[in-house]
């Protein structure tokens, strides 16, 4: 499922005109059909809204991290690489990352961090287009693209003879052309908020004749996806924003099944080798989304993961979406209500289709107002020169944390005129 749903009768914001933006939120908290999701995270009266960053912890976390390190590590040792499953935990987690973002199970693999996993789909992905066209040489990156993004592509063109052209992630549809290798794009714009035309953009890139590669990370767990659905390519992503898997949680790469065997990894690693206990000194690549590993998998991360992804079970990624929308819907609702006239500026589109799960207001004097909220408990951020981001987690954030936000934001604002 990856269209936008419609919001169901339980979470839309109208209702009568008379009726106070508190009193809404109640409403609207008393209605929502994801409220109990939040008893699986521990929370307290801070309003968080910065789970774009880091997530909430989940509350089973801890203490499957400390029977990780008692039991599985303290007394099996060695034992737990095959007793406690931990060879095969990138494969098994990404199969469940994969849900996530529709990807049938066998496709994602979950290790490294999404640099070095954009450095290996990029270059893969390089290497399978000029398997077909020599003359592929060009690699597109969307202009306002995660710097990090940016600065992988640049290198991982200079390594393969291409040549990186910039242009706005609603302009690559139209910027793919017979020499383009492939497309590195955002899902969703990190500053703004906007989701970028997954569907069109990657039929465009396909119609080219071109590879994409698309980076998840503001989108996964926050609204459904559709990697198979729409034929992405190759797609990374980090888990420990809206998937909660805590800080320097592992990444993941999803490579389309029908590519895996042409897949070319750039690292190429004994955890990626067909046997890698022979300890050949040639190399041969694993079938499957194997082939996407490089070294030892990060296991005490990976397995926090693993349990952080618990709090998914019997959550409806349509109810997700729709929570989503409603929640902005309302905070900037809210903050017309509140907020002085002129004091800000959304630069999130009002449209549901190119929204993600986050508002950004433009801003005057932008982080000195994020640092006076994060003291007053709402917690967002700030992003160079003049945005505040707040981030909304359907899973955790209730529609009366919106209201809150917006009044304190009124108040720090009202008070710096």
């Amino acid at each position: 499922m990856s269209d936008t749903p419609h919001l169901p009768e339980s979470v839309s914001v109208s209702e009568s005109e008379s009726e106070s933006p508190a009193a809404k939120a109640l409403r609207l908290d008393t209605a929502d059909e994801l409220a109990k999701v939040r008893d699986r995270f521990v929370m307290d009266d801070v309003i968080y809204l910065d789970g774009n960053s880091l997530g909430a912890l989940p509350a089973a976390v801890p203490d499957r991290i400390a029977d990780v390190i008692a039991r599985e590590w303290g007394a099996l040792r060695i034992r737990s690489w095959d007793e406690s499953g931990w060879w095969t935990a990138p494969e098994r987690i990404g199969d469940r990352v994969g849900a996530l973002v529709g990807a049938a199970a066998g496709q994602v693999v979950v290790g490294d961090s999404t640099s070095v996993n954009v450095f290996k789909a990029v270059v893969g992905a390089v290497r399978m287009a000029q398997q077909a066209d020599p003359a592929r040489t060009e690699v597109l990156v969307d202009a306002t693209t995660f710097p990090t993004d940016g600065y992988i592509a640049e290198s991982a063109a200079r390594m393969t003879g291409c040549s990186i052209r910039a242009v706005g992630a609603e302009d690559i549809a139209a910027a793919a052309g017979p020499r383009t290798a492939v497309a590195l794009v955002n899902h969703v714009d990190y500053r703004t908020g906007r989701l970028n035309d997954l569907p069109g953009t990657t039929a465009a890139v396909h119609a080219a004749g071109a590879l994409v590669v698309w980076d998840l990370c503001h989108t996964a767990g926050a609204l459904p996806v559709g990697l198979d659905e729409h034929g992405v390519d190759l797609a990374v992503g980090c888990t420990y924003k809206y998937l909660n898997g805590g800080p320097g949680a592992p990444a993941y790469l999803y490579v389309r099944r029908d590519l895996q065997p042409r897949f070319d990894s750039p690292l190429p690693g004994w955890n990626s080798h067909r046997d890698p206990f022979a300890m050949e000194a040639a190399y041969r690549p694993a079938d499957g989304s194997v082939r996407g590993r490089v070294g030892t998998p990060e296991i005490l991360s990976l397995l926090a993961l693993d349990t952080a992804l618990d709090v998914w079970d019997g959550v409806s990624l349509g109810a997700v979406r729709a929570k989503s929308l409603a929640l902005t819907d309302f905070f900037l609702e809210c903050v017309a209500a509140y907020v002085p006239a002129g004091a800000v500026t959304a630069v999130t589109p009002a449209a549901h289709a190119e929204r993600g799960s986050q508002v950004a207001l433009r801003c005057a004097d932008a982080g000195a107002v994020m640092t006076e909220l994060i003291g007053r408990g709402v917690v967002g951020d700030f992003r160079e020169p003049d945005i505040l981001r707040f981030g909304f987690t359907p899973l955790y954030t209730r529609f009366a944390d919106a209201e809150r936000a917006a009044r304190v934001l009124a108040e720090v604002l009202e008070g710096s005129r």
